[in-house]
């Protein structure tokens, strides 16, 4: 029998791996396996559910989860321009744009309310290319990590399978959305350099060549990997606690407008803690796509200890905000198009019966 500490630990604790050894349980025979038919996926039920358009895990839940991710990121993305140039004009020129107020006043005087939606066009391709790929790979990472090792394993270390799978997911994302990121901080930042992305793209191609739009990769990966990480984890462990210790009912007695509020404030969470762990990789970014031969090493050491916190309360209005409307808009799209929403997990009756824990 396991000790009443750990059995609580296994309960109650969010955020930490298990603190004991499973024991290894014998097979059951290969007649009574097939009596019982194939093996079920780890986190949901593999056939189709009632109500349900499409089977958990298939191909067509995947595109579907894609093209989620696509509305969700390339959509909100879009949205905030004007508040993510100000930002990055403070990230890079403190001395002239010393506040938000400052630099949204300044900005609408140098180039009127048509200069705030600078760099909309390859920020909504860019973004949406990476929501395709964040989102889309995460269910791939998730389900494919979850069936590696095991339904038990699955819910006793939770929260590192959903740091795994978005960690994964964002190297992908990343690499598809550096040549946009690039232009777009490229037309932000740098006044009279290019308009739009028609100007900026053959612009920077003839001028610096290909690696002009992937020298952004490498910090890109360290800004976004920690935040996707952060935005996952943080969400998925959120929503959980959230229908645990918040919501007075069960989440399968929620109506599916009361399940999308929790959805939203569970993102805006997780986008708080999104933005903090982040933004110093963001300063850098935006330092380095706007200044041609620059490296990251180089932008940290000229940033400095404060330098890479320039812009952070703009962006955790951004990023929260932006956050909770990724995950309202990305859960609304399973809801409308009937895809398989799992519930939050549960211990599985063979932990429970290994911890000892009786219902």
């Amino acid at each position: 029998m396991y000790p009443n500490a750990l059995t609580h630990l296994a309960r109650s604790n969010p955020f930490s791996a298990p603190l004991f050894t499973l024991q290894k349980v014998e097979e059951p025979p290969q007649s009574l396996a097939a009596e019982h038919g194939p093996r079920k996926r780890t986190l949901a039920a593999a056939a189709v559910a009632e109500g349900d358009s499409c089977e958990f895990g298939s191909s067509h839940y995947f595109i579907m989860c894609g093209i989620g991710g696509i509305l969700s990121c390339g959509t909100t993305h879009t949205a905030v321009v004007p508040l993510d140039l100000v930002k990055c004009r403070l990230q890079v020129d403190p001395d002239k744009y010393k506040s938000i107020f400052k630099g949204f006043s300044i900005t609408i005087k140098e180039d009127g309310m048509r200069g705030l939606a600078k760099g909309w066009a390859p920020t909504f391709i860019g973004y949406s290319m990476q929501g395709l790929c964040k989102f889309g790979f995460y269910e791939v990472f998730k389900i494919t990590y979850s069936d590696m090792i095991g339904e038990e394993n699955t819910y006793l270390w939770r929260t590192s399978l959903y740091l795994a799978a978005s960690a994964s997911a964002e190297f992908f994302a990343d690499i598809a959305l550096a040549p946009m990121e690039a232009c777009k901080v490229r037309i932000q930042t740098q006044p009279g350099y290019a308009n739009n992305l028609r100007q900026c793209a053959p612009k920077m191609f003839a001028e610096e060549g290909l690696w002009a739009f992937y020298k952004g990769v490498v910090p890109l990966w360290m800004r976004q990997i920690p935040y996707t990480m952060m935005k996952f984890a943080c969400f998925e462990r959120t929503v959980e606690l959230l229908y645990k210790h918040v919501v007075p009912k069960p989440r399968a007695d929620c109506s599916k407008g009361e399940q999308l509020v929790v959805t939203f404030v569970a993102g805006y969470i997780a986008g708080v803690f999104c933005a903090i762990v982040s933004h110093p990789a963001d300063s850098v970014v935006s330092v380095l796509n706007k200044e041609s031969g620059s490296t990251a090493i180089g932008v940290l050491k000229k940033l400095g200890p404060k330098g890479v916190w320039k812009g952070l309360v703009a962006r955790i209005i951004m990023i929260g905000t932006l956050t909770a409307l990724q995950w309202f808009i990305y859960d609304s799209v399973k809801v409308y198009f009937r895809l398989p929403r799992p519930p939050p997990p549960e211990m599985p009756e063979s932990l429970k019966k290994k911890l000892g824990i009786t219902e």
